[in-house]
């Protein structure tokens, strides 16, 4: 995990962002948040707190109606190139007339490289997340979990620098979910991926996150930045039964329902 100290390097910035729909419906306000190269960050809140569409101004899926997303120091107009996106919806993300192999090169082609580059690239992608036997198969031949982490593969092969997952595991079992988990830890482990994280399972955001952002809603604005000090590396087990975990996760759980205020352990 990334030290968090005075002098180090904000990947991501996010200032005073606020997004208002055509109905006039403010999703979220004046948002700031910081994001350090590296780093894992969940972002929780009640259902309808605007969490998705804090994703997807981020992403450049959506112009915000304020405020602005700085990536990598440079202010974002449209869709980063140095940016990927893992949905919940796995079956729509995958085109099902393309093997996995091919699902997985297909966004290389903005990198510009070559037909064989890509390939060896998916390939690399597909070793990391452990379906390399799949390649040659189509999506519609897999299991949800397996097409979910051929789209994570698709994301790491692209090499971003900011990652942005929605509620990437909410459609698969909970045995898979523990298993996709653990992956995005051992990817952010060994590639040094900056991760943003948004989920509904308060569990989830503290067994990942290096911090736990907690959103308030009407409309969505931060009501708490709590520091996540877990130590790694993380098992589904043990980690679960530490003290400091039920904690924390008994603070998130009060913070998402409006139960309790920020206490000392928010950053």
């Amino acid at each position: 995990m990334p030290p968090l100290t005075p002098g180090w390097f904000p990947l991501l910035e996010i200032k005073d962002l606020t997004h208002a729909y055509a109905d006039g419906h403010v999703a979220i306000k004046d948002v700031n948040l910081s994001v350090a190269d590296g780093e894992l960050v969940s972002i929780v809140g009640p259902s309808g707190c605007g969490k998705s569409t804090l994703l997807r101004c981020i992403a450049g899926l959506i112009r915000p109606t304020q405020g602005h997303v700085i990536l990598d120091g440079k202010p974002t107009e449209g869709i980063p190139d140095n940016l990927a996106v893992v949905f919940q919806d796995y079956s729509r993300s995958l085109f099902p007339w393309l093997t996995v192999r091919d699902n997985v090169a297909l966004p290389l082609k903005r990198r510009g490289m070559s037909r064989a580059e890509r390939r060896e690239a998916a390939m690399e992608a597909l070793e990391a997340v452990g379906l390399a036997a799949a390649a040659g198969k189509f999506p519609w031949q897999l299991s949800g979990g397996m097409q979910q982490r051929v789209s994570i593969a698709r994301a790491l092969a692209y090499r971003p620098s900011l990652l942005l997952m929605d509620e990437p595991f909410g459609s698969v079992d909970a045995q898979t979910r523990e298993d996709l988990e653990d992956l995005t830890l051992r990817v952010r482990g060994s590639d040094g991926m900056t991760i943003l994280l948004v989920t509904h399972d308060i569990d989830e955001s503290v067994y990942v996150g290096d911090r736990v952002v907690v959103l308030g809603s009407s409309p969505g604005h931060i009501k708490a930045d709590l520091r996540i000090d877990l130590p790694a590396p993380r098992e589904q087990i043990s980690t679960r039964q530490l003290p400091e975990f039920v904690r924390l996760r008994a603070e998130v759980g009060r913070l998402v329902r409006g139960t309790e205020q920020p206490t000392a352990a928010t950053a």
